[in-house]
């Protein structure tokens, strides 16, 4: 019914990936809910393949980087988590989206939380930073952008069209019609959005 998503980072030259999610297991006992290097960067969740979603690599990538680590750091509930609305994993890689829209992040119709604004601002930017989002708490909203199409947000559930890639968005089901990489075949893709 539901992804949870995270974002893996690798600077120029560093040795290896640096994993951040938001996990909801132990916050209730203190501990934090922004994980760092839980696991690998690229490992199954409960038996589900990760689906890349944004691929950024080359020149000025080092200082999106410092960016999105800067953002990690300024995240406003670093020891909080609910599923539902959010704040959760899904609202902690809109809020990087938003915070770093060079990212042009179109999370999937089954990321339930990204539709939460943290601070419960009623406005936002778009988690891609094309568009404009209007949300009440994560539970009743809409959204317009380039890269995610028109959404509506019912109960956290994603209702929508995405018109630069045709295909309905929909809860539980997710994507329906053209992938997100229509030049690519290859099982994980790794070509960028």
């Amino acid at each position: 019914m539901a992804v949870h998503s995270w974002i893996s980072l690798k600077p120029s030259g560093a040795p290896a990936y640096t994993r951040y999610e938001v996990m909801g297991w132990g916050v209730g006992n203190g501990a934090p809910a922004v994980r760092v290097n839980r696991s690998g960067p690229d490992n199954y969740w409960f038996g589900s393949r990760p689906e890349r979603l944004v691929d950024r690599r080359g020149e000025g990538v080092d200082e999106l980087i410092a960016r999105i680590q800067a953002a990690v750091e300024a995240y406003p509930y670093p020891t909080s988590y609910r599923t539902w609305p959010g704040p959760n994993s899904n609202t902690f890689v809109a809020y990087l989206g938003r915070a770093v829209p060079e990212l042009r992040l179109d999370l999937p119709a089954t990321a339930i939380g990204k539709d939460f604004i943290p601070g419960g601002m009623p406005v936002a930017m778009s988690p891609s930073g094309t568009g404009v989002q209007v949300s009440l708490f994560g539970l009743l909203g809409v959204l317009a952008g380039v890269e995610e199409g028109v959404e509506l947000n019912l109960l956290s559930l994603t209702f929508g069209v995405d018109v630069k890639r045709p295909a309905l968005k929909l809860p539980i089901v997710g994507r329906v019609g053209f992938s997100r990489y229509p030049d690519c075949s290859c099982p994980p893709c790794p070509c960028p959005p």
